[in-house]
C-alpha cells in the first residue's frame, strides 16, 4: 500500500494523465477502509459524493478544462465545517442531526477548486473539548503511535493527513488547535492572519480569537489549498479586504538575509520543552544562520501572560456563545465541554473588558519586536504527544499553550516538523511571521523542509 502524493505531486501527475482523480480517490478510499478503524480520524465518510466529485474533475482533465493544483485532490473537513446536506456536528451529541443548508465558505472554495470531499473529520467537541470519551464517536489516535493522543481540536485532520487518508484537510485554531495537533501528528499546520480566511459557516468558539487555516503534509501543499481558501468574504465580520496574493511566490528562495527572533525563553524557561523539541529548534535555528539568516534572541511578556489574556478571552466568549444550550441542554454536551464552558460564566465583565485591552498591549509588544525582524521560531508544543491515559480534564487552562500566543495577537504561524524524539514521536517547530506575510512564512518553512529529511518518514500504519 503506497503513500499517498503530496497534493503538489499528485496535481503534477494528474496534469500530465499519469493518475485520474478517480485512481486517486479510490486510493484514499481504500485506505480509509483498511487504516482508519485503528485510527478513528473519520466521523463520516462521503464515498459516493467523493467518486462523484472525482468523475466530474477527471471529466474537466479529459478536457483541458481543470481548474488548477486542486481539481480532483481529495481532502476532508473538521466537523466545524458547515457542509450543505451533510451532516455537521462539532463532534457533539447537541448537534447530531444537524444538517446544514449551505457549505462554509472555506468549504465553498475548495469546492469551486475542484477538491474531492473524502468526509467530516473528528475534532474535540465544538473545538474546546479536550480527548473525551462520552460523545457519541470516539477521539482519534495518533498515527505515530496509537496509545498517545493527536492533540486537539483539529485532531482528525492531523491524524487523518499523518496516516495518509487524505491529502490535506481544513483546521481551526481558538489556541493552538492547528499548530498543536500538527506538531504531535508532524504534519504542517498553517494558522493565517486573522481575517485573512473567512470563518463564516464554521461553528464558532470565541469570535475574537477563531481562526481558519489548511493542514497538509508539506508547506507547499498547505500554500496551495491557503491560495483556495483565502479572500474576503463580506459575511464574515473579521473579514480583509486585503487582496489576496500568490502565497507560493516565494518558495524556493534563499533564506540568505532573512532576519529571525528565536523567542527562547518561551520554550526554555515559561513551559519547558522536551529535550527533542529544543534539540530540534537548536538544529533548526543553526542550520538557519549556516544559511545566511540573521538569528538573534528575541525577548516578550512571559508565555504566562499571553495565555492568562487568551483564557480569559476564549472562555468568557464560548460560554457567550453556549449559554442557552448549556442552560437547556446541558448534558447533551461531553463533561470535558461541559466544564471547561461552565467556567467561562464566572468571569466578570471587567475582567473580560481588561482581557481584550490587554491583548492590545500584547499586540503592539508583538509588533514592536518584529519592526526588524521577519519572522518568530519558538516551539509548537512542549513535547512529543503524550499518552491518552495521562490527559486530564483541565490541561488548557493550566500550563501556558506554546502556540496560543499566535492566535491571541492574531499573527500568521506555522508547525513544522524538526524531527522525531521519544517512541519515534514527531517534535516541531513554530514559526511565526507578520500580519498578511504569509508567503515570507512559507518560504522560510519550505527552504528548511526541503533541506532536512523530515517529510520521507511516515508512521509504521501508513506504510
Amino acid at each position: 500500500m503506497p503513500p499517498l502524493p503530496s497534493i503538489a505531486e499528485a496535481a503534477r501527475q494528474i496534469a500530465a494523465k499519469q493518475i485520474s482523480p478517480v485512481e486517486l480517490t479510490r486510493g484514499c478510499l481504500d485506505r480509509i477502509e483498511r487504516i482508519d478503524p485503528s485510527v478513528r480520524s473519520f466521523l463520516l465518510v462521503t464515498e459516493e459524493r467523493a467518486l462523484a466529485d472525482a468523475r466530474a474533475a477527471e471529466t474537466r482533465v479529459v478536457r483541458n478544462e481543470a481548474r488548477g493544483n486542486l481539481d480532483g485532490i481529495p481532502i476532508a473537513h473538521k466537523d466545524l465545517f458547515n457542509t450543505a446536506g451533510i451532516r455537521t456536528t462539532g463532534h457533539s451529541r447537541l448537534l447530531a442531526d444537524n444538517l446544514p443548508t449551505t457549505d462554509a465558505t472555506a468549504v465553498a472554495r475548495l469546492v469551486e477548486a475542484g477538491t474531492v470531499m473524502l468526509g467530516k473529520l473528528a475534532a474535540n467537541e465544538f473545538g474546546m473539548g479536550g480527548h473525551a470519551f462520552d460523545l457519541p464517536w470516539p477521539q482519534p489516535s495518533n498515527p505515530w503511535h496509537l496509545d498517545h493522543t493527536t492533540g486537539g481540536s483539529s485532531s482528525g485532520t492531523a491524524a487523518a493527513v499523518a496516516a495518509g487518508l487524505i491529502l490535506g484537510g481544513t483546521g481551526t485554531q481558538t489556541n493552538t488547535s492547528i499548530c498543536g495537533p500538527s506538531a504531535l501528528c508532524g504534519i504542517t499546520g498553517l494558522k493565517p492572519t486573522y481575517g485573512r480566511v473567512s470563518r463564516t459557516g464554521v461553528l464558532p468558539l470565541a469570535f475574537t480569537l477563531d481562526h481558519v487555516g489548511p493542514m497538509a503534509w508539506t508547506v507547499e501543499d498547505c500554500a496551495i489549498l491557503l491560495q483556495a481558501m483565502a479572500g474576503y468574504d463580506p459575511f464574515d465580520p473579521a473579514s480583509s479586504d486585503r487582496p489576496t496574493p500568490d502565497f507560493r511566490a516565494e518558495l524556493g528562495q534563499s533564506v540568505r538575509g532573512l532576519r529571525i527572533g528565536v523567542l527562547r525563553h518561551f520554550f526554555e524557561n515559561d513551559n519547558p520543552a522536551s529535550p527533542a523539541t529544543r534539540k530540534g529548534i537548536d538544529g533548526a535555528l543553526a542550520w538557519f544562520a549556516a544559511e545566511g539568516a540573521i538569528v538573534r534572541d528575541v525577548k516578550l511578556s512571559s508565555l504566562e501572560v499571553y495565555h492568562a489574556c487568551t483564557c480569559v478571552i476564549l472562555m468568557a466568549e464560548a460560554y457567550a456563545i453556549h449559554e442557552p444550550w448549556l442552560t437547556t441542554a446541558r448534558h447533551s454536551y461531553g463533561e470535558i465541554f461541559r466544564d471547561r464552558a461552565s467556567l467561562g460564566g464566572l468571569i466578570r465583565a471587567a475582567d473580560y473588558v481588561q482581557a481584550l485591552r490587554r491583548r492590545r498591549d500584547l499586540c503592539r509588544e508583538v509588533a514592536t519586536a518584529m519592526v526588524d525582524l521577519d519572522v518568530l521560531i519558538s516551539a509548537s508544543d512542549a513535547g512529543e504527544a503524550p499518552r491518552i491515559v495521562d490527559l486530564t480534564k483541565w490541561a488548557f487552562p493550566g500550563r501556558p499553550s506554546l502556540g496560543g500566543w499566535a492566535s491571541l495577537t492574531g499573527y500568521p504561524a506555522l508547525s513544522l516538523c524538526t524531527g522525531f524524539g521519544l517512541k519515534g514521536l514527531p517534535v516541531a517547530m513554530l514559526l511565526v511571521a507578520k500580519p498578511w506575510a504569509e508567503a515570507t512564512l512559507l518560504r522560510t518553512a519550505h527552504a528548511y523542509e526541503q533541506a532536512h529529511p523530515w517529510r520521507d518518514s511516515r508512521p509504521e500504519i501508513a506504510r
